[in-house]
């Protein structure tokens, strides 16, 4: 299955849309997405892993990474990864908790959860 990447802003967050495998042949181009947005300035990334049907650890290594790259530059990265079930979570979520990463990223349902906090934020 083929990895696509999609863009949108939502307010002051550059969100990329992720869906298909990530895996050795296809983490570099979300790698290269990442890259290119914080090149362009964005310093505020989600990146929507809800369609992402298998995560190995080169994929787990583009999400580190790109938590160390945004941090470096005063920028926050936020992951969404539904819970399918109370009991077995997504993909991605499994796999960040097997390898016991999960816990260093910002994790949220869905788009509107994940870029709503900053509005509340600097409305108040």
């Amino acid at each position: 299955m083929t990895l696509t990447v999609d863009e949108a802003e939502h307010g002051a967050w550059t969100v990329l849309s992720i869906r298909g495998e990530l895996d050795l042949v296809s983490s570099p181009v979300v790698r290269r997405r990442v890259h290119d947005a914080v090149a362009d300035g964005r310093r505020d990334v989600v990146l929507d892993l809800s369609q992402v049907l298998f995560c190995d650890s080169s994929g787990v290594g583009v999400l580190i990474a790109s938590r160390r790259l945004l941090h470096s530059c005063r920028g926050r990265l936020r992951l969404i990864l539904p819970a399918r079930g109370a009991v077995e979570g997504s993909h991605v979520n499994r796999v960040l908790a097997a390898l016991g990463v999960r816990r260093l990223f910002a994790v949220y349902a869905d788009v509107a959860s994940a870029t709503r906090e900053e509005d509340e934020q600097l409305s108040a």
